[in-house]
């Protein structure tokens, strides 16, 4: 065995999956007790694997085949799983999370999908240099938007903030009320940048998926909105409605790709639907 690519038998070692056992499809939420919730709105589904952070289900939605794979908290724990499902040919990434939004009239229980992330984050330091983009796959961001208009649920589109920390980087006091000059400004920084809200692992898993080719997006539903200090658990199974019907959108649209010989989906190509 070895130590450059470890295995667990033949299954990768951390998401315990081995090459081609799931979906190209992936819904990836941080939190493992979601992957159940989310699998609740597939027509089949069963667990893979539970390894650590990383739950795994299989099944099936409107005849195509959909996985899910909890990411745990952060972004070096979600790009351990970008790496090892990618090995697994895995090619579609979907963040199906939670999130503070940071901008005026976003309500608790609102979607936020992300076009791109500023990378606050460390873990993509070690991939790219400090420019690069974190930017969504412009057909998952399509998808998204019309799986929100087809189920007629409220959202916001824009740019994201990924932080390492929940607390200081987020503009929340830490332990015994430390604080400092970052933690003060941040978020008047940010919402003057036209950010939308504040999560932990959007910027990882779009920068690392758009570097190896892949598809990647993101959506959120809103717990916090930090502008009138308000927090409520709410629109998780909102989210992951979303995603779901998101993944039999982009199933079909990759379908009617292949059927007409094209590499990127465009309006004239739909417009043949």
């Amino acid at each position: 065995m070895s130590a450059r690519e470890p295995l667990a038998g033949e299954e990768f070692y951390h998401v315990r999956v081995r090459r081609g056992g799931i979906a190209p499809y992936v819904l990836m939420p941080g939190d493992p007790e979601r992957v159940p919730k989310i699998a609740q709105h597939w027509d089949e589904a069963r667990e893979i694997s539970f390894h650590r952070e990383y739950r795994v289900w299989d099944g099936r939605v409107g005849g195509r085949r959909i996985s899910a794979c909890s990411t745990g908290i952060g972004a070096p724990s979600t790009v351990i799983a970008v790496e090892e499902l990618a090995r697994a040919e895995c090619h579609t990434f979907i963040r199906v999370g939670s999130c503070g939004a940071i901008q005026p009239g976003i309500e608790i229980g609102d979607l936020i999908i992300s076009e791109a992330a500023v990378r606050m984050d460390g873990t993509t330091r070690q991939y790219v240099l400090s420019g690069y983009p974190a930017y969504a796959n412009y057909e998952v961001i399509l998808a998204l938007i019309e799986a929100a208009e087809r189920l007629g649920v409220g959202y916001h589109v824009g740019v994201t903030a990924s932080t390492d920390s929940f607390y200081t980087g987020q503009g929340r006091p830490g332990f015994r009320g430390y604080w400092w000059s970052f933690s003060k400004s941040i978020l008047d920084d940010l919402r003057a940048m036209n950010v939308l809200n504040l999560e932990m692992e959007a910027s990882a898993l779009l920068t690392v998926s758009a570097l190896y080719g892949l598809r990647a997006g993101a959506v959120c539903t809103v717990f916090a909105n930090r502008v009138d200090d308000t927090f409520g658990v709410k629109g998780e199974e909102t989210a992951a409605k979303v995603a779901t019907e998101a993944v039999k959108i982009l199933a079909g649209w990759d379908e009617l790709k292949q059927k007409h010989g094209r590499k990127y989906l465009s309006p004239s190509l739909l417009a043949t639907v």
